[in-house]
This record gives structure tokens, sequence and C-alpha cells, in this order.
């Protein structure tokens, strides 16, 4: 049966009606989820602004933190080829523990050359003396001899001085003064000869005395030659400067290595934390306080550790190029201050090296 324009328009009116209350219906619904959900983001926004405000009054973190420690560098003191390597990558080794030998042959022929030229500067100094002892005992021979000459010339001066005033007498004969005369010359000439042959003789002595003290600088020089060459001789073993684990290996038997050369890093196993906090972070920390570390090769694990110390300047500051902030385009940028924290229990059994992650947690009050 067919519908009539008037009931067709009746139901469409009654549709309409249906669907405006409905809409009706859900509208109050609708507005209350914009009032509810905003709300409720707010609340939570709220409690967690409050929670960390609250976290941050009793504990200050970073994750600009790293695990650090002393990487000593194992390094020749002398060049030549490695002969020996008795390390591998990764192997713990105990402090003296001989890790490298360089071949030691040409430093072996440099010492035995050293000491041989010490022997022959030690054989020169005992010529040497053996000429100063004989140049002493000439040199007081001669004084002897100055003293034999100089009796003779006095008294051959006084006879000739009494045989001339007898001979201007006439008392005595022409060849009487003669002889008187000659008796005095030839010992003033044996005095002057006496004379003349001590200072010689005192001159050589002098000569050998500053000759045997330059061969004992010599020989100074050369001890020092011979005590190098032991030193040189023993850096062609190079032992462990430390206990810990060979890391960074880089050298293999057979190389020829130079002086200062890196062959491998000792990894010891102390290490510490040291934590860049912003400066704004440090307004309650101090040394002594009490900090809950996260590493991250463990991050189940929470690891006990107090503050050790903290840096008297900021990284930047103790950097190889400090800022120089005296300029006209300076913007102020929070600064990071490196903090020391070490920890409170044995860590050997975690797997714990320099350059790893981690997270402090300082609590600061």
């Amino acid at each position: 049966m067919e519908e009539t324009p008037k009931e067709f328009e009746q139901k469409a009116k009654e549709r309409l009606k249906t669907k405006k209350a409905k809409a009706k219906k859900k509208r109050p619904e609708y507005k209350k989820k914009r009032v509810i959900v905003p709300a409720a983001t707010a609340l939570a926004l709220l409690i967690l602004g409050i929670a960390s405000a609250i976290h941050s009054t009793y504990f200050q973190s970073t994750d600009d933190a790293f695990i650090e420690g002393r990487l000593i560098s194992a390094a020749p003191r002398v060049s030549g080829q490695v002969i020996n390597l008795l390390v591998d990558d990764n192997e713990e080794v105990k402090a003296g523990q001989l890790l490298v030998e360089i071949d030691p042959a040409d430093y072996e022929v440099k010492l035995h050359q050293a000491e041989a030229k010490l022997e022959e500067a030690k054989a020169k100094l005992d010529v040497t003396e053996k000429q100063i002892d004989e140049g002493g005992s000439n040199v007081q021979q001669s004084f002897e001899d100055i003293n034999s000459t100089k009796s003779n010339l006095d008294f051959a001066q006084k006879d000739h001085k009494r045989y001339t005033d007898m001979y201007k007498e006439g008392i005595v004969s022409k060849q009487d003064y003669d002889n008187s005369s000659n008796h005095y010359t030839v010992a003033l000439a044996n005095h002057k000869a006496a004379a003349e042959k001590s200072k010689a003789i005192q001159s050589a002595l002098e000569a050998h005395k500053a000759k045997s003290k330059a061969v004992r600088a010599e020989i100074k020089r050369l001890e020092a030659e011979v005590e190098q060459a032991e030193l040189n001789l023993s850096y062609t073993k190079i032992y462990a400067p430390q206990a810990g684990m060979v890391s960074a290996r880089s050298v293999e038997k057979g190389n020829y290595v130079q002086i200062g050369q890196p062959l491998m890093e000792i990894v010891p196993e102390k290490v510490w934390i040291i934590a860049n906090f912003k400066e704004i972070q440090l307004t309650n920390m101090k040394k002594g306080q009490s900090v809950s570390i996260k590493v991250d090769t463990y991050p189940n694990k929470r690891f006990k550790g107090h503050i050790d110390s903290i840096q008297r300047a900021t990284g930047a500051k103790s950097s190889l190029f400090p800022p120089e902030n005296a300029v006209g385009s300076y913007v102020k940028i929070v600064q990071r201050i490196p903090v020391k924290i070490v920890f409170d229990e044995d860590i050997k059994n975690y797997n714990i090296v320099p350059g790893m992650s981690v997270v402090p947690r300082v609590k600061v009050k």
C-alpha cells in the first residue's frame, strides 16, 4: 500500500525530531569530554611538576657522566726492532711484568765501546799520577840542589872578596886571585842552572797536574757515557708500569719501533666517575654526599658511591682553548662543573671500564 504524501511528510518530521533528540542527548557528553580531558591533563602535569620539584630539591642527576681511569701508555725509551712480544690483547698483567723486548745487540756494542774508552782514560790517569809523583820528587831534589849551589855560591863570593882585598894589598898572587874569581863564576853559574832546572821541573809538574785534572774530567764524562749505555741497554726490555689489562695493542713482533711510540695501554682496575653537572645543580652539592649510580651496561643494578671532590673550575675553563667572553656578542651559557664520584662497593665482578656512560643521582638533602 503506497504512502500518501501526508504520511510521508509525517514520518520525515518524526525522523528529524528523533535525530535532533539524539544530537541533544550526545551534546552534553561531548561537552563533558572537552572539559574533563584538559583538566585531567593539567592535573597530571601539575602532579609531575610537583614531583619533579620535590625530586630536584633532594636529588640532582645528569646523563653527562662517564667512567674514568688512569690509562698508562707503554712506550719504548730506545728505538729498535721488536724481537719478543710477551702479551696479547685484553690480557691481565702484573706491575713489573715483561711486555716487549727490543733487539739489544746495538746497545751492547755501544756499552762495550764506552767501557773501553773508560779503561783507556783510567790508564792515562795512572801514567799521569806516576809522572806527578816523580815530578814531586824531582822538585824536592831541585830545591836541595838550589840550597847546595847557594851555599857554594855564598862561600865562593866571600872567598873571592877576600882574595880581591888581599890581591889589592899585594898579599896574594895574581893566580890565587884568578882562581877565586873562577870559583865564584862557576858557583854563580851552577846556582842559576839549578834555579832554572827547578823552575822547569815545577812547570812540568804543573803540566802533569793539569793533565791529570783533564783526564779525571774525561773519566767522569766516560763514566756517564757508560751509565747511559747501561740504561739504554736496560731500556730494550719494556715492563708493565702497573697492574691492569692490556688494551689498544699496536705492536707486533718484528716491528721497528721509535722512541716514545705508543705500543699498548695498561688499563688498571681502579675506576671512578666524572659527572658534568650544570652549575645551577651545585647549590647544595658537597663532598661526601651519597650517590646512586646507574651504569648503562647494567640497567637493573644500582651501584652505591659518594662524591669525592668537585673541580675548582668549569669544564670549559679547563679546556685547551678556554672561552674569551670579553666580546660584544656574548651569549650566556649554563656551564658544567666536573664532579668526581667514587664507588663505595667492590665492582671487580662487573665489567666497568673507562668510557662507559653512567647516570649518577646525588642526594643533596
